[in-house]
């Protein structure tokens, strides 16, 4: 079962910023509940810490959480989604005034 899956806005969005600054990776460091913003870095900006979890791939790109976090949402399956409006989830300007937003859904692992 995939752990994090992505909407085909937010597959969008992704393959505009992969086009403008290169691979990214997303990681999910804070907030327990839907709306929760992950964090989207170009890949080599941010180091992953040993202790981080990877769920999987969001349009070819890793999405890592840590590993409290991980505790948290263990028994969820992810969603990225994007909504209208400027979030601090950027390590890089997307200019598009738009921002990933994670929903979340209780699933048997």
């Amino acid at each position: 079962m995939d752990r994090v899956t992505a909407t085909p806005a937010a597959l969008e969005l992704l393959a505009e910023i992969v086009a403008d600054h290169g691979p990214v990776l997303f990681h999910q460091s804070g907030g327990c509940c839907d709306g929760s913003s992950p964090m989207c870095y170009p890949q080599g900006d941010f180091r992953v810490g040993e202790r981080d979890v990877k769920l999987g791939e969001i349009g070819g790109m890793p999405f890592y959480i840590s590993a409290s976090q991980y505790d948290t949402w263990k028994h969820t399956r992810l969603t990225i989604d994007v909504v209208p409006g400027r979030g601090g989830m950027f390590s890089l300007d997307n200019g598009r005034e738009k921002r990933f937003l994670v929903r979340s859904d209780i699933c048997r692992i």
